[in-house]
């Protein structure tokens, strides 16, 4: 006989899916969480290590429990985060197994199998919280197999003193992409290069955080969030340090580049440089391969993180999920509620 399945099963113990397993416990469902690696705390531990986070901390909360430490303006560093979560995971009454990745996810009798390499979790819902930082995209950039020199994904980077006195291109316009160019600018020639010029966001517009601002007009959340969404898809939160550093011409902004030839990068107007090492901050995509054998190839098709072809599957921690907060400390709590709420996700039978 197999085990009666969980009322729950999260696949992920990063801030999606804490998130998620607070607000599941609330209602009284026996939840377990699935994490690959040996921590519940997500990409962050394998961030950069400069990286503090664009919200202060009044405004970087799981549900439940504060972030710790705001005097009114702070934003914690990347460590801060990592042991927020421990501690944030440590007090959730939730069944978290470590070290436990989940291979596929198949159903069967209106319940879920997970495949793990510790056995089958079996589970009445399902909700895939491995965020969308999961697969580092790169690029298919032409010539970069010629390139000899040191290529990488900022997912890879971690500290700027190897790169001292080098040329280093850095590919991408978003907030990883300005901030390692800034930080890389203090000891090496810099170019930042992307298919449309770097837009900024104000830091603190009328001197109070974006994010105090985005709370109160409640654009965090929904439709009216859509606004927010550059056309080019990326942009920049500056508090006039790395718009300053462009203007002083390192890092030195450039369009995209044509080819790369060897260690030469060439671009469409005839310019060429020689570049020491290529540094690709071009973002990342969802992990979903555990789901295949439910939704195949096609990616998470969903509204507002409610799986649209399974019933009982959700999603908790994808980008614009449900709007400009979805991916944030601050805005997968409120994600997690809704699609628990929902009746695709409520309404799931929870016996054979």
């Amino acid at each position: 006989m197999l085990d009666t399945p969980h009322d729950l099963l999260v696949i992920g113990g990063g801030q999606a899916g804490l998130a998620t397993a607070f607000h599941a416990t609330r209602k009284g469902w026996r939840t377990v969480i699935a994490e690959a690696s040996g921590a519940a705390s997500g990409s962050w531990p394998r961030f950069y290590e400069s990286l503090t986070l664009f919200s202060p901390a009044r405004r970087s909360s799981l549900p439940g429990m504060p972030f710790p430490g705001d005097d009114g303006g702070r934003y914690p560093h990347r460590d801060e985060v990592v042991a927020y979560l421990a501690g944030y995971a440590a007090r959730l009454d939730a069944d978290i197994r470590l070290n436990t990745p989940v291979s596929a996810v198949a159903r069967h009798d209106n319940a879920f199998s997970a495949t793990t390499p510790h056995g089958v979790l079996r589970a009445w819902r399902v909700v895939s919280a491995t965020g969308g930082f999961a697969s580092p995209h790169r690029p298919a950039l032409p010539g970069l197999e010629t390139f000899p020199g040191t290529v990488l994904h900022s997912a890879e980077y971690r500290a700027p003193q190897a790169f001292s006195g080098q040329h280093v291109v850095v590919v991408g316009a978003g907030n990883s992409a300005v901030q390692i160019a800034t930080e890389l600018a203090g000891i090496a020639r810099v170019t930042l290069t992307s298919r449309h010029p770097i837009r900024f966001i104000p830091q603190r517009p009328f001197g109070r955080d974006i994010h105090d601002w985005l709370a109160w007009t409640r654009l965090d959340h929904g439709r009216p969030s859509a606004i927010l969404k550059p056309r080019n898809g990326v942009a920049a939160l500056d508090d006039g340090r790395h718009r300053a550093g462009l203007t002083s011409g390192n890092p030195l902004w450039r369009p995209m580049f044509d080819r790369i030839d060897g260690h030469h990068v060439l671009w469409a107007d005839g310019a060429k440089d020689t570049a020491d090492a290529i540094l690709l901050a071009t973002g990342f995509r969802p992990d979903l391969a555990h789901l295949r054998p439910l939704i195949g190839d096609c990616g998470p098709v969903h509204r507002s993180g409610v799986s649209t072809t399974v019933p009982g599957l959700g999603f908790v921690g994808l980008e614009w999920q449900r709007g400009f907060a979805s991916a944030t400390l601050r805005g997968v709590g409120p994600d997690a509620a809704y699609l628990l709420r929902h009746p695709r996700m409520t309404g799931v039978a929870s016996a054979p």
